[in-house]
């Protein structure tokens, strides 16, 4: 089964607008790289769930239920920080529950990919009080994207907006592909597990026939599998996961989202 990630974009409606710097509202920034992060996820095969898609105000509570009733995998809520004073903090970070699990290994691959962009990486911190890293049921991070009032935080934030989407998207798939090879079993004696490297997972058949002729033609070794109602791009049987890790990374070099999954051979 696919991995189900909330995305939640912070705050909305006419009685919540986030932080405000210059007639520029955090709402609207969260509703917009939310979007941009579960398009870019979905093309990577993950079932999103959007807390919201219009601006429309939701108590924090029922954002955490939307996950809990989704039986979700993770949650992200996508957020922009301020500060008290224009211009006096700069960075990104991410918060969660506390700094144990999962949790922190997703929010710490989501700063690290957002610094490569050029924002400072504040690191993570730990709020327990917040409803949607305390009531949701899954591992549960809130990213903040740069500081509003930041005029250098802004600037990345709108000239690198897709980067940034992607940057986050990375650190979630970054999560996934980890914990995904973490659970996975070693080779079986009689040789029937083999590794392989997942670069896409769709719906559409012809977007999956699209990547993998793309692959083949870079003298990748691709094929295709269908499997619960997706169609999976795959590249090579490894027999063991250092190959695999070898493949991955020469597969991210040319520009894919990949993870490295356990097969039958």
């Amino acid at each position: 089964m696919p991995p189900v990630v909330v995305i939640d974009a912070g705050h909305g409606g006419g009685q919540d607008s986030g932080a405000v710097y210059q007639g520029r509202e955090e709402k609207n920034d969260n509703l917009s790289l939310a979007l941009a992060v579960g398009e870019i996820l979905q093309r990577n095969g993950v079932d999103v769930i959007y807390t919201r898609t219009e601006d429309v105000y939701q108590q924090p509570f029922e954002k955490a239920q939307i996950a809990n009733n989704a039986g979700a995998d993770f949650f992200v809520s996508i957020h922009r920080n301020s500060g008290a004073v224009p211009g006096q903090y700069s960075g990104v970070q991410t918060l969660v529950y506390d700094k144990s699990g999962v949790k922190l290994q997703m929010a710490e691959n989501i700063n690290s990919e957002l610094e490569k962009l050029g924002f400072r990486n504040l690191g993570v911190e730990e709020r327990p009080g917040l409803v949607v890293l305390r009531r949701t049921q899954m591992p549960a991070v809130l990213v903040e994207a740069g500081f509003i009032n930041s005029e250098e935080d802004n600037r990345i934030f709108d000239e690198k907006f897709q980067e940034v989407a992607q940057a986050i998207a990375d650190g979630i798939l970054e999560t996934i592909r980890e914990e995904n090879s973490r659970g996975q079993e070693e080779e079986t004696p009689s040789g029937q597990m083999v590794y392989s490297v997942q670069t896409g997972a769709f719906r559409n058949r012809r977007y999956a026939w699209e990547m993998l002729f793309e692959l083949v033609s870079q003298g990748f070794p691709a094929y295709l599998t269908e499997e619960d109602g997706y169609f999976r791009v795959r590249v090579g049987f490894c027999p063991q996961m250092d190959c695999a890790v070898e493949m991955e990374r020469v597969l991210r070099r040319y520009g894919y989202n990949t993870w490295i999954v356990t097969v039958d051979y």
